[in-house]
């Protein structure tokens, strides 16, 4: 359906109005939020540090003593915290002393004044450890980055930002520092900035419908002026231009428009081409349609050709045992290079390579009939040198114009990995093995295809390991000419290839291709240029499986087992040594309880995952059902002798890693648990 001008102008007004009201909203958004945010972020750095400085040492030191909570200065500390948390509408505004691993809270300032509830405010000497304060990993170290600053005698030059379950806040953190510099206490300055977020937000608000009104309006003026300018005449010279094609007449036709500008000059070539046309239509007429004829002709023998060959990629998307890009670029519209690659069974790849003397159409031709031959009588399961055979047979017994071909043609066990493969005059394959670079493999030729009758090709074979490619190529490559008439030649062909060996099928193909087109210059392209690349994978490893008598002597052999896996992953020590924890965890409480005659085995299964990056681990005994994830989880807030036995270990596992699942299937407890990288 053809769409008029008109609604063409007003769509793309329209979309250019929704792009400027967006990048004009989102400009005022991102300037109004890099001022706000640096000036509260310096309010916040600059207050924490001014408090810190005012606080009376000898105060400070009375307060962290024993009974300092009933001291004269710990109540004159407290007052001065609540009056400058209610003058500085800040959040939070705390008197701490961190340690490694929790923080102890001297003063928590509260003023219900503020909407502060006393019920939440944290009484003297509370010690919270950072895994409970913590939302998440990210907060975790925050609090750490704390605590190591601390120990430097230094705060933060600029606030810790947080936005999780807590609320979207900016902390401040100032050391009270003694008369050497050294470190005694902290100043923790929270404030709470969803009051910036959603002032924020609704300057974007704003923005958005006053940038859309100006532009709706502005768009609506340039609407009407167009119209009048611009649609109507070109829609008067557009149905001037139909009625002519309708009536198929020329004689006494005149456009008649009066704009005085470029549409009334377009209007006026319009009728000098009406009398052009007229004048010379007998002639054109015959000449137009002997092109149109060839051009037709040549462009249905282009996409015949190209739609002879694999020109789909990735070929095989279900297929991951190998890799295959293949290209050709002909000489002229059509060429006598060819390709082909097809699946003979689920594990049999027949690949071709091939090269028909001559070209344009007649050469285009014979490769269409080689290309099905060779396809046909491979897919009977006979081995390349008798396919080349049988093909030989049937072209030479209607070969009137002595045509031939050469060809290279190999099956491929992707199984094994075992190549066989026969080569009828055609130019040396190019390997690469794995961890290795390309180099010319000088295989068996035999006499071309449509030579001569009878002829016996021989076979080889190449063993072709997991990473291995293999590039195959038509003499267009390097036989590829400059202006000052020197050969590309396999040299450089092979050090194109060689220049990143890691790359794909196609990159490759792309960097042979781009090599040639830079030797090349602007000499003419004399040859097809046509190439093929499959990197041969092979068949993916599953999952490692270990199966151990379950008792907890075999819990270092297990470790090793799998530390040596994560260390070849580059696994963060942190992330190891929390995975090392759970899997003594696990495996304890399996060699302990999961069989009461204290006899069985576990089995682990231990597999590495890209997306995201990290390991699976599965624990299988065929103990006694039990879930250990609906244990419920310790008191952490209590002391140890103050919690019930058991459970803390599971909560620990839970705690550290990303997931963790159970199932109770086919008589077996099946624990499995994730960690990301």
């Amino acid at each position: 359906m053809k769409i008029k001008l008109l609604p063409k102008f007003i769509l793309s007004l329209a979309v250019l109005a929704i792009v400027l009201t967006v990048a004009i909203s989102l400009f005022s958004y991102n300037t109004s939020k890099v001022y706000l945010e640096g000036m509260y972020a310096d309010r916040v750095t600059v207050n924490s540090k001014a408090i810190a400085s005012m606080l009376d040492l000898e105060d400070v030191r009375t307060i962290l003593a024993p009974d300092g909570e009933r001291s004269e200065a710990h109540a004159r500390l407290t007052v001065l915290l609540n009056k400058l948390k209610a003058e500085g509408e800040v959040t939070f505004l705390s008197l701490v002393v961190p340690d490694e691993d929790s923080v102890t809270f001297y003063i928590d300032a509260m003023v219900p004044e503020m909407g502060d509830d006393p019920a939440n405010q944290l009484p003297y000497g509370s010690d919270i450890p950072y895994v409970e304060a913590a939302s998440d990993e990210a907060d975790l170290k925050n609090y750490q980055i704390i605590w190591e600053q601390y120990q430097r005698n230094l705060g933060l030059d600029e606030p810790v930002i947080t936005d999780n379950a807590y609320g979207y806040n900016y902390t401040g953190v100032a050391p009270v520092l003694d008369e050497s510099g050294r470190a005694i206490a902290e100043i923790q300055y929270i404030l709470d900035m969803n009051g910036v977020r959603a002032f924020l937000n609704s300057v974007l608000i704003r923005m958005l419908l006053i940038s859309f009104a100006i532009t709706i309006v502005a768009m609506l003026i340039y609407v009407i002026f167009v119209r009048k300018a611009v649609t109507l005449p070109i829609g008067k010279l557009a149905k001037f231009t139909k009625e002519i094609t309708a009536s198929d007449s020329f004689a006494d036709q005149r456009s008649d428009i009066h704009t005085g500008d470029e549409i009334e000059s377009l209007s006026d070539s319009f009728n000098y081409m009406l009398d052009e046309i007229r004048e010379y239509m007998d002639n054109l007429s015959h000449v137009t349609a002997e092109k149109e004829r060839i051009g037709t002709e040549l462009a249905l023998a282009t996409r015949i050709q190209a739609d002879m060959l694999p020109n789909i990629f990735p070929a095989f998307p279900e297929r991951d045992d190998f890799d295959i890009y293949a290209s050709m670029t002909p000489a002229k519209e059509v060429g006598g290079d060819f390709y082909d690659f097809f699946l003979i069974d689920d594990s049999h790849m027949g690949r071709v390579m091939a090269d028909v003397s001559g070209k344009g159409v007649p050469a285009a031709l014979f490769m269409m009939i080689a290309k099905i031959l060779i396809q046909n009588f491979a897919m009977t399961g006979r081995n390349p040198s008798a396919v080349l055979e049988k093909v030989n047979e049937q072209i030479c017994k209607n070969n009137r114009e002595e045509m031939f071909v050469t060809v290279w043609f190999g099956v491929l066990d992707l199984d094994t990995g075992r190549l066989t493969a026969a080569n009828a005059g055609h130019e040396y394959p190019v390997l690469k093995r794995p961890n290795g670079e390309f180099e010319i493999i000088k295989d068996k030729h035999g006499f071309v295809i449509g030579g001569m009758d009878g002829v016996r090709y021989k076979e080889y074979t190449l063993q072709m390991d997991p990473g291995s490619v293999l590039f195959l190529y038509t003499d267009g490559v390097p036989e590829a000419t400059n202006a000052e008439n020197e050969l590309f030649g396999m040299e450089r062909a092979v050090a194109a290839l060689n220049a990143d060996t890691n790359r794909s099928p196609q990159e490759l193909l792309q960097g042979v291709t781009a090599a040639v087109n830079e030797f090349v210059g602007a000499a003419p392209q004399f040859d097809d240029l046509t190439m093929l690349a499959i990197n041969y994978i092979g068949k993916r490893e599953g999952p490692a499986v270990l199966t151990f008598d379950a008792v907890i002597d075999n819990i270092p052999k297990l470790t090793d087992f799998i530390n040596e896996r994560l260390e070849a992953m580059d696994c963060p020590m942190k992330a190891q040594m929390q995975i090392d924890v759970a899997i003594d965890e696990v495996f304890a409480n399996i060699a302990n309880y999961a069989y009461p005659d204290g006899t069985g085995s576990a089995t682990v299964e231990f597999e590495e995952r890209q997306d995201p990056h990290g390991i699976t681990l599965t624990f299988i005994d065929s103990g006694i059902p039990f879930n250990p994830l609906e244990m419920k989880d310790p008191d952490t807030t209590l002391s140890a002798e103050e919690r019930s036995i058991g459970g803390l270990g599971i909560f620990m596992v839970k705690k550290s890693m990303d997931d963790v699942s159970y199932r109770y299937e086919d008589g077996h407890n099946i624990l499995t648990i994730q960690k990301n990288f």
